[in-house]
């Protein structure tokens, strides 16, 4: 039985797999869409809906925006898209994801190929003398952890590199995506693009899931209208009945 309603959309499910086996190299690309099906806050989402100043705010003493947020990370668990990514990297077909988000889902769930492109809760540092602290469990603990050198403050890079670029994984992008002959837009608006889209081949194929409009609808050779995790249930489905 396909999912909701993707059994509407039987054609594309096959023509996507049919993308899928043809292909040798393909980046995904994904944003918030891919991590609500675990129930979780997106980085974006709480920002948006607390109307908080992020840095500001722990500066000023008020932890309550980053605690709601970890809390809800490690509340829930990746989403089916994420393990189906995962499991995808793991046949040897897909060779990097590039994300906008920050809540190292796709870590979790067992991608080794990702570029964070906005960091994430796995780059961290001491807001007052500058030591890292990678790995995102580090704030799995009751408490926010404070540097082991000088007692400061520890902020993941979000917050403060005030929501920039981490230069070394936006390169890890530009790489993967100039090798990509199809790049999968996953529950993504194409937010920061720029920083790698232009690196592309020109004959990678484009095939976008998600059910808003966003800047790939007329790039995409196939827009799949609908939730990525119902898709991507309805693709395995499909491929172990073959």
């Amino acid at each position: 039985m396909l999912f909701s309603g993707v059994s509407r959309d039987n054609d594309k499910i096959q023509r996507l797999s049919e993308y899928i086996d043809k292909s040798e190299r393909i980046v995904a690309t994904t944003g918030a869409g891919i991590s609500v099906g675990g129930g979780g806050l997106t980085y974006g989402q709480l920002f948006r809906s607390t109307h908080r100043g992020g840095a500001r705010d722990l500066e000023n003493g008020d932890n309550s925006f980053l605690h709601t947020y970890l809390d809800s990370m490690f509340r829930y668990k990746p989403s089916f898209s994420h393990y189906a990514l995962a499991d995808m990297e793991k046949d040897g077909k897909l060779i990097g994801i590039i994300t906008t988000n920050v809540d190292c889902m796709h870590t979790i769930a067992g991608s080794e190929n990702v570029a964070e492109i906005q960091g994430s809760v796995q780059v961290n540092c001491c807001a007052d003398c500058g030591r890292h602290y990678d790995g995102y469990e580090i704030w799995n603990q009751d408490g926010l952890p404070v540097c082991k050198e000088c007692g400061g403050m520890i902020l993941p890079w979000p917050l403060y590199s005030h929501i920039g670029l981490w230069d070394r994984d936006v390169k890890k992008a530009q790489k993967w995506i100039g090798e990509a002959d199809l790049i999968l837009a996953i529950g993504t608006r194409g937010n920061y693009g720029g920083a790698y889209w232009s690196c592309r081949r020109n004959d990678a194929v484009i095939v976008q899931i998600n059910p808003g409009h966003t800047v790939f609808d007329h790039a995409a050779v196939l827009n799949i209208r609908e939730n990525c995790d119902d898709v991507f249930r309805a693709l395995k489905e499909r491929r172990d009945g073959k």
